[in-house]
């Protein structure tokens, strides 16, 4: 895509290949549809789509070429419910689709005066601001312990997923692979809001350059909202740590989320304490991975 393309053929692009991706994984017997002996598509066909939807071939054929037509909320809804969208992927087509109503992108906010506050006011569990990119805005103290190479990282390196995948080698303290594609599916609901922004542009380019894992979770077009999660660090010299994500809405910053770190048992609060005690995790000198 040219570099000069505007905001509406960024977003009329990404609905395309958003659609096309959620066609291809709905199989015929999915649908109730009989396949038939020479079925070459792996997934339903277009027609196929616009019959079971109640729309028109052509209607929906521009829909999934990026072609600039209207379309409102229950349209998309009968499309939606034909390609099996759960709700994070149904409000990603909404804001694709441009529907009026939808919330849309805001300009960068500042965080709120107390937050700094209620940050410490957590300690000694860990805690800290994430943008929609994952971007960490501010932590506390607890987390700076643990995650030192990030609290202390800047420009686009001050970034969770530059962190995992990018920074690290494959030598990642997260030790539940699987949290990475939900982080990735995260970031790309985020994404509809800011088609077009230069800093989510630069971001998405450069990581994909360095991080074929990356490029290949933002290709499949997952999308997901936040949940609370269990993780598993490792953070020497006290070895693993269990610990249960909590996540909150920053007020008047819709994308800003705070996330706190607790552990799973009294163990790992020990452990955490212990690293208190020593100024932080330690990593070998040669690779100090980031949370």
């Amino acid at each position: 895509m040219s570099v000069h393309a505007g905001a509406g053929e960024i977003r009329r692009t990404e609905l395309a290949t958003f659609l096309r991706s959620r066609r291809s994984r709905i199989t015929p017997a999915d649908a109730g549809i009989e396949p038939g002996p020479r079925r070459k598509t792996p997934g339903l066909r277009r027609e196929e789509v616009a019959l079971l939807a109640g729309v028109g071939v052509t209607w929906y054929t521009w829909l999934e070429q990026g072609r600039p037509i209207n379309a409102s909320v229950q349209v998309l809804d009968s499309v939606a419910r034909v390609l099996q969208m759960g709700p994070a992927e149904r409000w990603h087509l909404y804001r694709l689709a441009d529907v009026p109503g939808v919330p849309a992108g805001r300009a960068a906010q500042s965080l709120p005066d107390d937050l700094p506050r209620v940050l410490d006011a957590l300690d000694p569990f860990a805690a800290c601001v994430y943008d929609g990119k994952f971007d960490m805005l501010a932590c506390n103290s607890t987390y700076a312990l643990l995650f030192p190479g990030l609290a202390k990282a800047t420009g686009i390196e001050r970034n969770a997923l530059w962190q995992l995948f990018a920074a690290m080698g494959g030598n990642t303290p997260l030790r539940e692979p699987l949290l990475l594609p939900h982080m990735v599916a995260i970031a790309r609901g985020n994404y509809a809001r800011h088609l077009g922004d230069p800093d989510w542009e630069e971001f998405i380019s450069r990581l994909s350059a360095v991080s074929t894992e990356f490029a290949d979770l933002w290709a499949g077009h997952q999308v997901a909202e936040p949940a609370p999660l269990k993780k598993r660090f490792n953070c020497p010299p006290v070895g693993i740590l269990d610990m249960t994500t909590a996540s909150f809405a920053v007020d008047g910053s819709p994308e800003y989320r705070m996330i706190s770190y607790l552990p799973a048992t009294d163990a790992d609060a020990a452990k955490i304490a212990r690293l208190k005690e020593i100024g932080g995790v330690q990593y070998p000198a040669e690779s100090e991975p980031q949370g």
